[in-house]
């Protein structure tokens, strides 16, 4: 992306305006157009942004956008989004990650419709009563939908005001005092254009990596351009080394191509996801006779080469795969997916490695499937 000019009117003068107005006049000029966001002049709609912001938790904005579009498309209201099937929802979350927060969504769309009539709640407190809202997110609804006179600092605001205070204190540590310096630059009115104008900040001039100072609204002010440090902040507590897990997964199809599926636990990793049958998950692959006890029974199972590898936020997993063909059916709480409705089906991103893996590739490509040779 070019270099994003400054608006001259705040350059010319910039010590005798304060930071947050010169932010906002920035804001007014280069404000990035998302698909959630009000254009200039309209009003902001809470239900467009209390989705944008729990898709956005831990996923980018360009991983978001066509989930949002999507979303949009089949539940274009809360009290829409409330009557859905958990699985069709679920489904239209499947590849963003993070299920527990889809589980949330529709909970809270059931609590809105049900509680508040279909019209979110502008007080904080009772948005933070929503399932799978916290604080952030209740700040950034209260804010940008209701104008509410809040903060809401998302890692490119905590990014932006470490800088701009020259913070040296570690995040996740930092995270408490930034939001209350944020409180000290917040404007006394356009609250929501400010929440947002600090994330268009750090997405476009106060980047991760060789920030555009010379381009910043607030270069006359901030502490960390003046010391020359803007580049070493903020600082992150290391990162712990992920551990490393493994086990086997069991795909089976009958005569007509049907895949065999069972529901994860609703608690927990993945919860309420759809999965081909598993085996626990160690630190080492089961041996072939421990996977056979894993197994959903007795079939003619034959081990696809290579190891399906997937990353979670907290540890690592890798998957040997064994496949069959039976004519039987499956017992317990499973059921039988037919082929062509598996792109449908509530299928995380790595269980849909695992069926392309074995040999179901249209039905269930992956974005990326990682093979390791044993």
């Amino acid at each position: 992306m070019g270099k994003v000019s400054t608006n001259r009117s705040t350059a010319a003068h910039p010590g005798r305006r304060k930071p947050g107005d010169l932010l906002l006049d920035w804001y007014d000029c280069h404000r990035r157009v998302l698909p959630w966001r009000a254009r200039p002049g309209q009003q902001s709609d809470p239900y467009r942004v209390w989705l944008s912001e729990i898709m956005l938790q831990q996923t980018t904005v360009a991983a978001a956008g066509p989930y949002f579009t999507k979303f949009l498309r089949q539940w274009p209201t809360v009290d829409s989004l409330a009557a859905a099937a958990l699985d069709d929802v679920l489904a239209a979350w499947a590849g963003l990650g993070y299920y527990a927060r889809a589980r949330n969504l529709h909970r809270a769309a059931q609590v809105v419709a049900s509680e508040f009539e279909g019209e979110f709640p502008r007080d904080v407190e009772a948005l933070r009563k929503l399932p799978g809202v916290g604080v952030y997110t209740a700040g950034a609804v209260a804010a940008i939908a209701y104008g509410a006179a809040e903060v809401a600092v998302d890692a490119n605001a905590e990014r932006v005001l470490a800088r701009f205070f020259a913070v040296e204190e570690a995040l996740p540590q930092a995270k408490p005092r930034l939001k209350e310096l944020a409180h000290t630059l917040l404007p006394q009115s356009r609250a929501g254009d400010f929440a947002q104008a600090l994330m268009d900040l750090g997405a476009l001039i106060c980047t991760p990596r060789s920030p555009s100072c010379e381009q910043c609204p607030w270069k006359g002010s901030c502490r960390a351009y003046a010391l020359g440090i803007a580049d070493r902040l903020p600082r992150k507590a290391e990162k712990r080394a992920r551990p490393l897990r493994r086990g086997a997964a069991f795909v089976v199809q009958d005569r007509n191509g049907a895949v065999l599926l069972e529901r994860r636990p609703e608690k927990g990793l993945l919860g309420g996801m759809m999965q081909p049958p598993m085996s626990p998950w160690g630190e080492a692959f089961p041996s072939f006779d421990e996977a056979m006890g894993c197994a959903p029974f007795s079939a003619g199972w034959e081990k696809r080469p290579g190891v399906v590898r997937h990353v979670f936020t907290h540890f690592e997993l890798e998957v040997e795969v064994y496949a069959a063909v039976v004519t039987g059916t499956g017992p317990g709480d499973r059921r039988w997916i037919p082929e062509e409705d598996l792109p449908r089906a509530a299928l995380p991103t790595v269980m849909r490695k695992i069926l392309y893996q074995a040999g179901i590739p249209d039905a269930a490509r992956p974005s990326r499937v990682v093979l390791r040779p044993k």
